[in-house]
């Protein structure tokens, strides 16, 4: 954990989305704020039931360096939803194996507000502590260009459909989960897929190899790619088909 604020094993669960520290031999069930989106389980893994809102988007902004806790703390004592996606990882602990969790992307925190609110936030003057460093920022989208000023980029927010299956894939307890860089990836087809069986069931994403095994990378915005853990290639759907669900549209055909 790159926070500088030293947290017990047993830290507030309102850490993290609801996780502590460290969940010992095995991952505890989701236990959310009211500041993050309602997850909730069934037979086909997790969904997310996060219902869109036409004033509100999901705004992806940067946190200064190790601070994340306090971020985090920061935006829901503002009474806002926000998200930060946790790592589950296995350590050995006095001999012992243990599952411990850790911001899976320590400079970014994702909060669900409308772009008043979210400035707002921004402007506040508690936002720079001493050191004089503003502890939240916004992240921009290099890939587009404000309409009034051509020269600027806008703030970076991100789709309701997409961030639902962001939050699908890293609310799943599996330590394979990983951040990837676009550097050095083989996608084996271009196309996007849907996983149709196992822990990973109605994920979406590509299907590239990462360390000689077959996985499904999930973008949330340009250069920033989660992995799912080894996915087999009768759990991927092979069929052209276009599937339709939570408003993502998309066509997926691939071959074994």
């Amino acid at each position: 954990m790159e926070d500088n604020t030293k947290q017990p094993p047993t830290a507030d669960a309102s850490l993290y989305n609801g996780q502590p520290t460290d969940t010992g031999s095995s991952c505890p069930s989701a236990r959310l704020t009211s500041c993050t989106p309602s997850i909730s389980k069934d037979k086909g893994g997790v969904s997310v039931e996060n219902v869109p809102s036409e004033n509100k988007q999901w705004f992806v902004l940067r946190v200064s360096y190790g601070r994340i806790i306090k971020a985090k703390a920061f935006v829901e004592a503002k009474e806002l939803e926000c998200y930060v996606p946790l790592r589950y990882k296995e350590i050995r602990k006095q001999g012992k194996k243990r599952i411990i969790t850790e911001p899976l992307l320590p400079s970014f925190l994702f909060v669900h507000a409308s772009a008043k609110q979210v400035d707002s936030l921004l402007q506040d003057k508690s936002i720079k502590p001493l050191e004089n460093i503003a502890l939240l920022s916004y992240y921009y989208d290099h890939t587009s260009h404000c309409e009034k000023s051509p020269t600027k980029n806008p703030p970076l927010v991100i789709s309701d459909s997409v961030m639902d299956n962001f939050i699908r894939l890293t609310s799943i307890h599996n330590p394979h989960i990983i951040p990837v860089t676009s550097e050095n990836i083989k996608y084996k087809l271009g196309d996007e897929v849907v996983i149709t069986e196992g822990e990973f069931k109605d994920i979406r994403g590509r299907v590239a190899r990462i360390g000689g095994q077959q996985r499904v990378l999930v973008e949330l915005f340009d250069g920033c790619l989660v992995a799912t853990a080894y996915v087999p290639a009768s759990c991927v759907d092979k069929t052209i088909k276009i599937l339709q669900k939570e408003g993502f549209r998309f066509q997926a055909n691939i071959d074994k």
